[in-house]
């Protein structure tokens, strides 16, 4: 490819910019092991933006998504920074509904040399994918709820069969794709279809549509036994497919039992534009202490490459993000990189040093 790549890239609040810069260093010298280079434009948007300017994702930032190849995004939000009704400034929700990012995709695996809060040994295979629905379900009440006098807040839950199946069929690919490199080929999708009218349809769907994927194995759990058994026994599943709200918590679930959001990538992927984002937030309480873990950042943006490579036919950046991900696992199991939170002394840019020597 002659032109570089173009990436929006929202570094955001908080730790936000600390684990984007590390991200971009490791970004750019994989660029050069595989003779890519990205051109990462910076704009702004966030909380702290907000509180500049009163404009938490500038008209000129969103058109600069829309026009990039991909996007690259820190994290966003303060919890002292907030809207006239109460929530807080999260522009990342304006930009999946603006750019119909309606599969968050956020993939948990465990690394050799960190510790897992998981005492059974089989908790060394976590290896797993949740997928969530990302534009409507209970979200869809963001900026709709309303008040019955001073007494009731009401907030109202959304599925539709458009945004149930394309999800699901989104996450029936991945399986297939999973299971073409060796993965069982299940998929779980996530629901509540004993009590609601809406996941009774969600999961109706679902299952219709896992019908014409003979060669996977599909099955629904309630959310709240899914919550139980993913505590339980997490190396047992591939594929969770789930709507907007309960996507939102289990992923930090599934996160946490590989002992840290920071480890935790995800991306938000829709059939035009894709976003690329560490799990975590602005954990405002490290900021500027040069302690945030940013392999979670450096691991999205592998997703970035992954998801590039197809839409432009370019191996290259499958190779780059394969250099990624084997850097990652070699620098914790064999350098001794340990990072804060796993009670080590690594920090920011310790970590991604760490990495870039890895690229090969």
């Amino acid at each position: 490819m002659d032109r570089p790549y173009e990436i929006a890239v929202l570094p955001g609040d908080g730790i936000g910019k600390e684990v984007m810069a590390a991200c971009l260093d490791v970004l750019h010298a994989t660029g050069e092991r595989i003779g890519r280079r990205f051109d990462t434009r910076h704009h702004p948007a966030g909380a702290e933006h907000y509180l500049q300017s009163g404009e938490s994702l500038p008209a000129d930032t969103l058109q600069a998504c829309r026009e990039a190849d991909a996007i690259l995004f820190g994290a966003m939000g303060l919890p002292h920074v907030r809207g006239r009704d109460g929530t807080e400034i999260i522009p990342q929700l304006d930009l999946r509904f603006a750019l119909d990012l309606y599969a968050g995709v956020r993939p948990i695996r465990t690394y050799a040399g960190l510790p897992t809060p998981l005492a059974d040994p089989r908790a060394a295979g976590i290896d797993l994918v949740l997928v969530r629905e990302n534009t409507e379900g209970l979200f869809y009440a963001r900026g709709r709820g309303r008040m019955e006098g001073e007494d009731a807040a009401i907030d109202e839950m959304k599925i539709t069969r458009h945004g149930t199946t394309r999800i699901c069929d989104f996450a029936l690919q991945l399986a297939r794709q999973r299971r073409a490199g060796g993965r069982p080929g299940r998929v779980t999708s996530i629901d509540k279809a004993n009590v609601f009218q809406s996941m009774a349809f969600w999961r109706d769907i679902f299952e219709a549509r896992a019908a014409a994927y003979p060669e996977l194995e599909c099955d629904s759990a309630y959310v709240d036994a899914m919550a139980l058994n993913l505590l339980l026994k997490p190396w047992q599943y591939d594929v969770l497919v789930t709507e907007n709200m309960y996507g939102d918590i289990l992923s930090d679930l599934v996160a946490g039992l590989v002992g840290s959001m920071g480890m935790a990538p995800s991306g938000d992927i829709g059939d035009a534009h894709g976003l690329f984002q560490p799990a975590h937030g602005t954990a405002p309480d490290i900021a500027g202490r040069g302690i945030a873990n940013p392999t979670g950042m450096i691991l999205s943006a592998a997703m970035m490459l992954e998801w590039l490579a197809p839409r432009h036919q370019d191996d290259a950046l499958a190779e780059g993000a394969r250099r990624i991900h084997d850097a990652v696992a070699a620098a914790l199991a064999q350098d001794g990189v340990r990072p804060y939170e796993f009670g080590g002394t690594s920090g920011t840019q310790a970590i991604a040093q760490a990495v870039v020597r890895r690229l090969g």
